[in-house]
């Protein structure tokens, strides 16, 4: 007989991109007893490194994650006061503007989009590299480590996430904020519209 596993409250976060299940369940958590386990079902698959990552920077538990279908249902261990940590960001920072003006001046500027296939798909800057954050682990050795990276994603969390990953293996990377969600320099889309 298989067990199943529960939470002891379940967070619906369907439907919502990043970072707003993160927000979602750092409220609830709030309101949660340590030691006890939340379930956050979402159908964002940038999700998975997201809340790896967020357990791992804040101290609480990141058990596992289910797959049922398109929903992934991840599992998290509130932590008692003693466990939890302050949430560690990426010291090297620069925002959109910055960005665009290193851009305009070299077309050597790497940047890597750290997105979704799709969100990089319909909106990307022009020469990005497109690894998404659930790839980065398995593929970050097709980076150059002698050059420095510009990460960005929508927002700066999944980027944040990834310079941080990036920056343990040796590489000179730069988080970029406050992402494409503000972007106003030039873009291009890989993909077709119907």
């Amino acid at each position: 007989m298989k067990n199943e596993i529960r939470g002891s409250q379940v967070l619906d976060c369907r439907g919502l991109a990043c970072p707003l299940p993160i927000v979602k369940t750092k409220k609830a958590i709030d309101t949660m007893i340590a030691g006890e386990v939340i379930e956050v079902q979402a159908t964002d698959k940038g999700s998975l490194a997201d809340f790896k990552s967020w357990a791992g920077n804040t101290g609480h538990q990141y058990l596992g994650t289910l797959h049922d279908g398109d929903v992934l249902k991840h599992f998290i261990r509130k932590a008692a006061p003693d466990e939890t940590r302050d949430e560690v960001h990426f010291a090297h920072v620069i925002d959109n503007a910055e960005l665009q003006a290193r851009l305009q001046q070299s077309d050597k500027a790497v940047v890597l989009d750290v997105r979704e296939h799709a969100e990089y798909g319909f909106n990307h800057i022009p020469g990005a590299i497109s690894i998404p954050l659930g790839e980065l682990e398995s593929r970050w050795s097709e980076l150059d480590a002698r050059t420095q990276i510009y990460v960005i994603c929508r927002t700066g969390r999944r980027s944040d996430t990834a310079c941080q990953l990036l920056h343990d293996r040796g590489l000179q990377v730069v988080n970029v904020i406050p992402g494409m969600a503000e972007w106003s320099g030039a873009t291009e889309a890989s993909a077709r519209a119907e």
